[in-house]
């Protein structure tokens, strides 16, 4: 019989926090009502904790008890992705006897159909939405889901710059104030521009659950403008039109996610953590721009309470 090397004692009797397994890709499907399934095209990583007396975790030859966990799980269609996640980190610590906790991170690229502002060509978009579950054997479970999606920002302070040169160019032409004035109101004034990421993870519970096509929309709201993989000309004007009447710095898309969560979710329990993160791919910088906020939701609730 060939020996359980996993077994042995190592030389090194040392606690390891994390072990398993990363990039495992799976075909999930999603139920809803009355429709044909969502296929996601989804990546897991998963993890056990390892004890100081073993020296590897059980995951057989070449990770088959994860593979063969995951295959079982996603072999049938599920209603949404944080039970998944969940059963799969009980499975693991169910296989795993010697493990205290085990950690699973979804992640998938979900394809959604959408049209363009004005000629309405039908187009698709790609946005992420993920979810990670971490079981501890004496009961505590900790659950989050959230999106990604990438949209257009528009910078508020180039744009001001703007505005002022333009005033002061046509003045100096013979304009007066209040016609410049309202040639600036009617005319959107240029400004650089940056393809922006948001991120909205919000922590789910048995009694609070938040609908992931709602997270998207959320995560857009922080963005001057959606981007399009297919647009028109008619439909690139009205698309930088929206977005130069809407600019927005990287501080100002993770405010206005915060903003948009707490509308959205005015009876989100207090104690719950949410994490919103924007991310400006620079147009005129070599450098990107990032904003982010880690908080419990109460604490969301009473910093915009007090100053409104």
């Amino acid at each position: 019989m060939l020996p359980d090397i996993q077994l042995l004692r190592p030389q090194f009797p040392i606690e390891l926090s994390r072990v398993g397994a990363t990039g495992i890709r799976k075909l999930v499907q999603v139920t809803r009502d009355g429709k044909r399934p969502i296929i996601l095209i989804s990546t897991f990583d998963v993890f056990v904790d390892l004890p100081s007396h073993l020296k590897g975790v059980s995951l057989s030859r070449n990770f088959e008890v994860i593979d063969e966990v995951l295959e079982n799980l996603t072999a049938e269609p599920i209603r949404n992705i944080e039970e998944l996640a969940i059963k799969i980190a009980e499975n693991m610590l169910e296989r795993h006897e010697y493990a205290t906790k085990a950690e699973v991170s979804m992640s998938s690229e979900f394809i959604r159909h959408k049209r363009a502002p004005v000629s309405h060509q039908r187009t698709q978009e790609i946005v992420k939405i993920f979810s990670d579950a971490m079981i501890s054997r004496d009961g505590k479970k900790v659950v989050f889901v959230g999106s990604e999606v990438s949209g257009i920002t528009v910078c508020p302070c180039a744009q001001e710059l703007a505005r002022t040169m333009a005033a002061e160019r046509l003045l100096k032409s013979g304009f007066r104030h209040e016609d410049i004035q309202k040639i600036l109101d009617i005319v959107p004034i240029a400004s650089h521009n940056q393809r922006g990421k948001a991120m909205v993870r919000v922590q789910v519970t048995d009694d609070f659950r938040v609908s992931i096509a709602k997270l998207i929309e959320i995560a857009k709201s922080g963005m001057s403008e959606e981007n399009f993989e297919i647009l028109k000309r008619e439909d690139e004007l009205e698309v930088i039109e929206r977005a130069h009447r809407k600019p927005m710095f990287v501080e100002d898309s993770v405010r206005k996610m915060a903003y948009e969560f707490l509308r959205a979710y005015p009876n989100a329990p207090d104690d719950l953590l949410i994490f919103l993160r924007q991310e400006n791919e620079e147009s005129i910088h070599q450098h990107n721009v990032v904003a982010e906020r880690v908080a419990k939701i109460g604490d969301l609730r009473k910093e915009l309470n007090s100053n409104h």
